[in-house]
């Protein structure tokens, strides 16, 4: 905490998010949820409890969308703020397509953290990309996670099978078996999930194995009731009024109001079959559409340019000229002269979504004093519930949809009392100071739990006030046999050592042995874990205390590797014995070897590149094979872990004694050789940055680590 205020880290990685003129309807991207993000993070910079609170989006630098997008930082409030990080392409993405960036997110996070130079208290997310994000981040650096998913992938698959689409294609569109595998992963991890309604916990989450009822809590979203009001005696935007007006041909009539994206999902087709085949609707009432601000049809992404397209046909067929508006132009700022001006005419407002997790426009209508008619599904039922000012309706049925527009409609009495309790309802139940009191109340909860774990936790490691990774400014990485370990005076200096330079310097060992065989031999020896274990020759990277593996080293050492294949490529080969199963890794075959039966190196690459395959190959002592990816091994980790935690290789210091060690000494690293090494290391003898003590073992570290004054 930052004076015992706290710092939130909210992460939302797609769309177009800045904190004025936000282009809602521009695309299925730029929705509700970036209005959510970019309001609560200015409520919570408000609040008296709150230190800061950072926004991180995506940085997109992209001449087909505003230069706003492309700053790096930007102002939200005294205490709140957009921070944009770049991460894959520079060019604007959809969601679907930014999952092989992710994993590069988490490592710019990581970066701005160490820059900012203290860590956040927790960490929200918002969709499933933004949830694998802060997953991994939580995991790396020990804050718990808080989630909101927005909308999620079991739900959405099942509503467009039941649409009649094909599974195959909805793959390929939008990659739903990664997200919903994301959001079940997050579901596990998550401290706590942010719901708007208790029926999504129930209806939507409830789709989900990993989904436990007990960590997820509704907590509604706000409006902003400075920009949403009723008309009173302001006078209507003449620019606004005259954009609409010029498509109607008696504008006196009350207006039907439908705001939303132009998405299959919204049943803007439904609306207009419902209105078109009501002459008496017709009569009553015009029929005003905004479906996102438009310059050319044709030119609008294919799933928009086809809504649209049905809907000029649609309003076509049905004669409707005249009676329905479409204005093309319109910003954010316009919103609100449009909700009042439905309610001058004494109009309602329709949600006519096929399904609807919480709807946001319906709380904006609420709070101008326009009534509502809204889908039977979802949040809609919360939301009436609470403020009392309209009716639920089946939106896949038209005449039902006709028949509520017209009640709405047909009692002027009712329609004040509808007005008049969403005014007031609203500010009782749906602002965001309200939202944000409650989820300070949350917050404050989770964060007294997750102290006394991290309290139990750090009883077990070197030092109960140790700095986290990012807050570092150096690295020692020791390899264990005969480099950590064999001289238990030298090793009970070097652990003292350690102990007091905990907040400068971070520990790791990096080891051929498994994450389990790494442990079990450092208790033995009772040295406290230390932050970082790189194991089983590189091909895996733990961070202590709860031993949780590093996502992204995982993703990235993948690439080619094809482990069955090369289990059965070396099947038949001479010398060759796979060693037990304890010491096989999905990243990692170990063999015994004969030397004098076993083909060199050079022929059994040759033999795996005939067959396509690729591997690195280490022989060591001459008994040991180990097979693994090509860009596994200790000193590529130690490289990823540079780059990963935004430290130089000049403030790693390498320590080690045989062979197996020297990629990790060589390089840019700092490198100190024991006294006690194998003599296939003599031929680094000489190298600028690589010190060979004259001490053994730990002594030999120390002697080091004194040598090139690490500590400073």
């Amino acid at each position: 905490m930052l004076g015992q205020k706290l710092y939130i880290l909210m992460i939302s990685a797609h769309g177009l998010i800045r904190g004025h003129d936000m282009e809602l309807g521009r695309d299925a991207d730029t929705g509700g949820q970036i209005t959510y993000v970019v309001e609560l993070a200015r409520a919570l910079g408000r609040n008296g409890k709150i230190a800061q609170v950072d926004l991180l989006t995506r940085q997109i630098e992209d001449s087909k969308v505003s230069p706003d997008y492309a700053a790096g930082i930007e102002a939200l409030g005294p205490k709140a703020r957009i921070i944009r990080l770049p991460f894959g392409p520079r060019k604007y993405l959809r969601k679907e397509s930014l999952w092989p960036y992710l994993d590069q997110m988490v490592d710019r996070c990581l970066h701005y953290l160490r820059q900012q130079g203290h860590l956040p208290d927790l960490i929200h997310t918002h969709y499933a990309d933004a949830g694998y994000i802060g997953l991994h981040l939580s995991n790396l650096l020990g804050i718990p996670q808080i989630h909101t998913g927005h909308s999620l992938g079991r739900p959405k698959r099942e509503r467009l099978l039941a649409a009649g689409r094909k599974e195959q294609a909805i793959e390929r569109q939008f990659n739903l078996s990664r997200r919903i595998a994301a959001e079940e992963e997050v579901l596990v991890h998550a401290s706590l999930i942010v719901t708007s309604t208790s029926q999504e916990i129930e209806d939507q989450y409830g789709m989900y194995e990993n989904t436990d009822p007990r960590r997820c809590r509704v907590i509604p979203p706000g409006t902003d009731t400075s920009r949403f009001s009723p008309p009173g005696r302001k006078h209507i935007d003449s620019a606004i009024q005259a954009g609409v007006d010029r498509f109607l041909s008696n504008p006196r009539k009350p207006v039907i109001l439908a705001i939303c994206r132009p998405d299959t999902r919204k049943n803007l087709d439904g609306l207009i079959e419902a209105y078109g085949s009501d002459q008496s609707l017709q009569n009553i009432a015009n029929l005003v559409i905004i479906a996102g601000s438009r310059e050319n049809i044709r030119m609008m992404e294919t799933s928009q340019r086809e809504v649209m397209t049905h809907l000029l046909l649609d309003i076509d067929l049905y004669d409707l000229w005249g009676m329905v508006a479409i204005p093309k132009h319109f910003t954010t700022e316009d919103i609100p002269e449009i909700y009042r001006l439905a309610v001058r005419s004494r109009g309602v407002f329709i949600n006519p979504a096929l399904t609807e997790p919480f709807g946001l426009t319906l709380i904006e209508a609420a709070a101008s004093g326009l009534p509502i008619i809204a889908p039977e599904d979802g949040g809609p039922r919360d939301i009436i519930a609470n403020c009392r000012n309209g009716l639920l309706v089946n939106t896949l049925n038209h005449t039902d949809i006709a028949n509520a527009l017209k009640e709405a409609l047909s009692d002027k009495k009712r329609w004040r009392d509808w007005s008049k309790n969403g005014v007031t309802n609203v500010r009782r139940h749906y602002t965001w100071d309200a939202h944000v009191t409650k989820y300070i109340k949350e917050v404050n909860k989770l964060l007294r739990k997750d102290r006394k774990r991290l309290r139990r936790q750090l009883a077990a490691t070197l030092h109960a006030d140790r700095a986290p990774i990012p807050l570092t400014r150096k690295m020692l990485i020791s390899d264990i046999d005969n480099t950590l370990l064999g001289d238990e005076q030298g090793l009970a200096e070097l652990l003292r050592w350690l102990r007091a330079h905990a907040n400068t310097v971070s520990f790791g060992i990096a080891t051929g042995r498994s994450v389990e065989s790494a442990v079990k031999i450092l208790k033995k020896w009772h040295v406290p874990m230390p932050d970082i274990l790189i194991t089983s020759v590189g091909s895996e990277i733990n961070y202590w205390p709860s031993l949780r593996p590093d996502q992204g080293w995982s993703n990235h050492i993948r690439h080619q590797w094809r482990r069955e294949a090369l289990a059965e490529a070396l099947q038949e080969i001479p010398g060759l014995t796979l060693q037990p199963r304890e010491n096989q890794r999905e990243f990692k075959l170990s063999y015994l070897t004969t030397p004098e039966h076993m083909p060199p190196l050079e022929q059994l690459y040759q033999h795996l590149h005939q067959l396509n395959l690729h591997a690195k190959l280490i022989h060591s002592h001459e008994t040991f094979l180990d097979v693994l990816p090509t860009r596994a091994s200790k000193g590529l980790a130690v490289r990823y872990l540079a780059y990963k935690w935004g430290l130089s290789l000049q403030n790693f210091l390498i320590a080690g004694d045989s062979g197996n060690d020297e990629e990790m000494l060589v390089g840019d690293t700092l490198g100190v050789v024991v006294g006690n090494h194998s003599p296939e290391l003599e031929s680094l003898r000489g190298l600028e940055q690589i010190y060979f003590a004259n001490n053994t073992y730990a002594r030999g570290i120390l002697e080091g680590l004194k040598h090139y004054n690490f500590a400073q």
